[in-house]
């Protein structure tokens, strides 16, 4: 077992949820990284399980195509040793064997972060809940 210091609190589960839409020959899979609170790994673990239940589901999305979401299991869980505030380092990878190439490839410039990028429609498979995009038009209106 990795360091787990005695007065750790949280931890970081990454799960593993797959979505299947009728007709389509792959599925797509979102890794979620989630919090978890807890006093053991152990029941880190187990919580973080339970947590992964929530996104076992069925319904039609806007095209009238059936959806499945589940739960596919724990890609890792760590533990955060650091309290959570502001500047607390939540989890690091380790590269080895690293050039200048090799690193400057890993700096993104800004507008490429994630929080800065433009929404635009993805290519992807059309799992839009027909229930939610149906609330949506309800509430803002159709353009």
């Amino acid at each position: 077992m990795g360091f787990i210091p005695k007065d750790a609190k949280w931890y970081l589960a990454d799960l593993i949820e797959e979505i299947t839409i009728e007709d389509n020959k792959f599925s797509l899979v979102h890794i979620n990284s989630v919090l978890i609170n807890a006093n053991s790994p152990e029941e880190a673990f187990i919580k973080a399980k339970r947590f992964g239940k929530n996104y076992n589901s069925r319904y039609l999305n806007t095209n009238n195509k059936k959806v499945i979401s589940r739960s596919r299991g724990l890609m890792d869980l760590n533990v955060i040793v650091d309290g959570l505030e502001d500047g607390a380092e939540i989890i690091y990878t380790r590269k080895e064997r690293m050039t200048e190439r090799k690193i400057k490839e890993l700096i993104s410039s800004k507008k490429k972060l994630g929080v800065f990028a433009p929404i635009v429609p993805h290519p992807n498979p059309n799992f839009m809940p027909k229930t939610v995009a149906e609330d949506l038009k309800r509430h803002f209106g159709q353009e």
